[in-house]
Order: structure tokens, then sequence, then C-alpha cells
């Protein structure tokens, strides 16, 4: 059976530079300025989807027109700076996350295609080594260590112990 080949990604030297140089000023310039919440600490918080990110905004508008409602233990400016900041990061976290999902995808692609690339080679080797094929043997016996349970099966199958 011929190997299927759905991608065959090539990314030039120059590329490659450059997008690591993005990564490092996303790590340097956005990264200290973020939280990272332990995943307890995600499921406590309550969550902002897109219609609740409508009333926030509404009700922030509400806040500056209407002030005689703030109750006194609630502190605006805090409510502005986080307004502000799901605004300036909505549009980074979009594209962030279609990179990061292409990336994902791109990377189960790429590893299923080379993993059933190595099992048509390993397969190969196998059948080199049950018929006496010079070199089969050591080679089979290195890569079967990836399957430790068939492996002691294996390697009595091969060496007729």
């Amino acid at each position: 059976m011929p190997q299927q080949n759905l991608i065959s990604l090539n990314i030039p030297e120059a590329d490659i530079a450059d997008i690591k140089n993005a990564v490092t000023v996303l790590k340097t310039k956005l990264f200290p300025k973020l939280e990272t919440l332990t995943t307890d600490e995600r499921m406590e918080l309550p969550k902002m989807g897109d219609k609740t990110t409508e009333f926030v905004r509404k009700t922030y508008d509400y806040c500056v027109k209407n002030p005689e409602f703030i109750p006194p233990f609630m502190d605006v400016n805090e409510f502005k700076i986080d307004v502000d900041a799901i605004e300036v990061l909505r549009p980074f976290y979009i594209d962030i996350i279609q990179v990061a999902e292409a990336v994902d995808d791109t990377m189960l692609l790429s590893g299923s295609e080379a993993y059933q690339a190595a099992l048509m080679y390993y397969n190969s080797v196998k059948q080199g080594a049950k018929t006496g094929i010079a070199n089969a043997e050591t080679i089979y016996k290195d890569l079967a260590v990836r399957f430790p349970a068939k492996n002691i099966k294996a390697k009595t199958q091969v060496t007729g112990s």
C-alpha cells in the first residue's frame, strides 16, 4: 500500500528565523504581562463569552454615565483596566489561537505521516529479520523497544528461542 502524503512542510531558514523572532517578541513583550492559572483556578472563575462581553461593555458605559449606582466597594478604575485589557487582548487571542490550532493540526498530520512511514520501515525490517537478511535483526531489535509488550514475543519469534 503506498504511503498517503497529505502534507509536505518545508519552511525556509529565513522564515524560521523570522518566526522565532516573532515568538521571542511575544514572549518578551506580552508574556510577562499575562497571568497563568491552574486548572482549578480556571474552573472556579465565572467565564465571559460573547454575550457576556457585550453585557460587560454596556455595564461599564452605564457606570461612566450613571456613577450614582456604583457600589462604594467597587473600583471603577480597575473595572476599566479589565475592560480595556479584554479589548486589547481579544484580537491577539483570535489570531494566536488560529495560528496555534493550525500549528497543532500540522504537527498532528506530519507526526501521523512520519509514524506511518516509520511503521512501514519497521515492518519491512521485521520481515527481513524473519527471513534472515543481514543487519535486519539488529535494526529490528533496536526499533522493537518501542513496543515493549510485543517485544518479548517478537524476540522469541525472530530468533526462534
